[in-house]
Formats: structure tokens, sequence, C-alpha cells
């Protein structure tokens, strides 16, 4: 199996303008290949310009440009090439999927954030001082970068990239691992229930509350937001504001990766089994429609954006989709099993006799079945609803 480490770089000042240059030469790299291939389109015999011409290109590039282009290592820029590449190949597969397809773009200075090394040992080397108890990276053109490494790197290192955040500058590492021992087995099984109010319910009777990161951290963005909108373009004071108000956005991020990493960590090491609804969080997130008013042209009638949008941030804040994939990630590597399964009438389904109905949940966290009179909390419900349905298509498709 492969696993990705991420480290926190301490390069010296020096190096800090090389990592710099360096993006910046990968960022001229990257857009003199999007043109190339824009202009060729655009001539009269539409020429399509693919990833084998332009990278047989490199080593003229190379050799007319030493003191920039010529400084860094071959694959890496291959690998930059790749990247463009891919992004066209996305473009056309959103074309033939009927997707709003969005052309690639001209990046920025400041939005070209990565370099990718594919293979350790070719242009870049992992532990380049093994001699010394601090752990270092070789870069070309870098050199010898100082590594926080506050955690053991398992298994072979296979692809090293080089990513800055801010002010800071992290190395991620993926490294080829032989499949773990599986955690032991404990003969239970978990349905869970996403919400707002409460992070999730469990087929238990147990509830995660929601942590809110983003919604604690609003009134210190919106000043920022707004500090930032009184500052002159281009004033150093600008540049001041922009960071603080990234490194605001960076902090909720990182809250919100440590709360689904410890919540998916607890139901993996606690259950076999984890059911979970099969959520289209893009589709739950969509603005509503808008409703044209049918005796004023032009006119609109209200259509609820105003109330949808607050859902939508709260729902953005929860982070489900973040959660749900690393709970898939480490049920993976200890040897768990995680079930999707229909959300649709899950919270209306009475889990006793079975009757469902809307009436089954007259508020948003109660439930009383309208045939048996049952009554529990909503979400628990649901989350009951969910590990049987799990458990269902589990036993029906036996591995």
């Amino acid at each position: 199996m492969i696993r990705a480490y991420k480290f926190l770089l301490r390069p010296t000042s020096g190096q800090q303008g090389a990592l710099a240059e360096m993006l910046r030469d990968h960022c001229s790299l990257y857009n003199g290949a999007l043109q190339e291939r824009r202009d060729a389109w655009r001539h009269a015999s539409k020429t399509t310009v693919r990833y084998g011409q332009q990278s047989a290109q490199l080593k003229d590039i190379r050799a007319g440009d030493p003191e920039r282009q010529g400084r860094w290592s071959f694959s890496s820029q291959q690998a930059t090439l790749r990247r463009l590449d891919k992004a066209f190949a996305a473009f056309f597969r959103r074309i033939k999927a009927g997707d709003k397809p969005g052309h690639p773009r001209f990046r920025s200075g400041k939005r070209f954030d990565t370099v990718d090394f594919p293979k350790d040992g070719d242009g870049c080397r992992w532990d380049s001082t093994p001699h010394d108890p601090t752990t270092r990276v070789r870069l070309q053109g870098v050199g010898h970068v100082k590594v926080h490494q506050h955690r053991p790197v398992v298994g072979k290192v296979k692809t090293i990239s080089v990513k800055r955040e801010g002010q800071r500058w992290y190395i991620i590492l993926t490294a080829e691992q032989t499949q773990p021992e599986p955690l032991p087995k404990t003969g239970k099984a978990v349905g869970i229930d996403m919400g707002i109010a409460n992070f999730l319910a469990d087929s238990n009777g147990e509830f995660v509350a929601n942590p809110r990161h983003g919604a604690k951290a609003a009134a210190q963005l919106e000043a920022a937001q707004q500090a930032l909108s009184r500052c002159k373009r281009g004033s150093k004071r600008r540049r001041k504001v922009v960071e603080t108000v990234a490194k605001l956005h960076r902090k909720v991020r990182r809250q919100r990766l440590d709360h689904a990493h410890k919540t998916a960590l607890g139901l993996v090491r606690e259950h076999d089994c984890i059911a979970h609804e099969d959520l289209k969080i893009r589709n739950m997130s969509r603005a509503p429609a808008s409703k044209p008013d049918p005796d004023q042209t032009g006119a609109f009638l209200p259509n609820g954006a105003s109330a949808k949008a607050g859902l939508n941030r709260s729902i953005a804040d929860a982070g489900w989709g973040v959660f749900l994939a690393i709970l898939a990630a480490k049920a993976e590597g200890a040897g768990r099993e995680v079930i999707a399964v229909d959300p649709r009438n899950t919270s209306r389904r009475c889990p006793k006799c079975g009757h469902t109905a809307k009436e089954n949940r007259p508020t948003q966290e109660k439930f009383r079945c309208q045939a048996c009179d049952h009554n529990a909390h909503a979400d628990t419900v649901g989350a009951l609803n969910v590990l049987r349905a799990g458990l269902a298509r589990r036993d029906a498709n036996p591995a």
C-alpha cells in the first residue's frame, strides 16, 4: 500500500530564496507550455500539442536557459508538464461528459506552490545525510535542507514533493509499504449518521459534537477580510493582511483535519464494520434555482437562497467529505470494512416496525413513529437504519 507523509522543512535564508526561484521557474515552464498549446490550437491547422512533444523540447530549453531552467531537475520539469497534460485531460473529459469544462488557466507565481519529483534519487534524495542525526533532504539546485521529521517513515520512499504554504515549506513523501497487520477483531458493527447539529450520531446512541471550527473563526476572518478590502493593491500592508487571512484559513483547515482523523481513528479501532450514508455533498450544497416572477419581467421571487447559503456554509464547515475519505483510508489500513448505503428515508423509517413516513420526523431532532409510537432521537434512528442497510448489503455481497 502507498502512504503519504508530510514534514515541515527548515531551510536557511539562502535555501528559501532557491526554493522560491524553483517554484518561479517551474511556473514559467507550466505557463509557457500552456501558451504553446493554445497557440497551436488557434492556428489554422488546429494542431494538437501533447506531453511527449513538449517533454522532448526540455533538453533545448535547459540548454538555452542554463541559469534558470537548466538549474533544476529534468524529472521534476517533466512532472510539471505532466500536470498540465492532466489538466487538459480533465478538461476534455468534462466536455465529453457535458459538464462545465473550465479551460486550463495560466498560473501566477502566488498560486503555483508545488514541485514534484517522481522518483527518490532523481533530482532529490530523502535522508541525504544518514550519518547526521538531523534528517535532511537534498534537492537539486537547492542543497541539503533540514527536515522536522516528527515520525518515522516506514517503507521505501517513491516520490517527493515540495510545497509552499504561506511562509512555510513542506515536503510530502509517498512510501510503498507492505500491507500492515489488521487490527484484532472486535465483533462490533456501527452505523453513523452525519449531521450539522451533531457531527455524527452512531447506532449505539452516542453523539460526536460538531466543533464548528469555521464558525468560531468567522469573526476573525471577517475582520481580516475587511482590513484586506481597505488595503491598496500592491502595498506592503496588503501583503501582510493577505498572509493573516491565509493563516486563519490554514488554522481552520488543520483543526478540521485533526478532528476528522481522531474521530475516524476511534471508529476504526472499536468496530469491524462501519456503515455510513452515501452522501452526494456537491448536490446537497448546490445553490437553489432562481424563480422568475411571472407578473414582472426581470424580477424574481424569493427562493430561499439566503437560508440555503447558511446551510451550505455549515455543511462545508463540518467537512463530511474529508472525514469520509480519511475514514476509508484508515479502515483499509486496519483491515476494517466501510460500507456506503443509500441515505433515502433513513431518518423517516421506524427501526421497530419499518413504517416510513414524513410525519415520523416532526422536528429536526425528534422521531415518533405514527404506527407504533416508537420515540427516539432522529439521528440515532438514521444511524440504526444505516447500520441495518449496511449489514444487509454486506451479507448479500460476501467478500
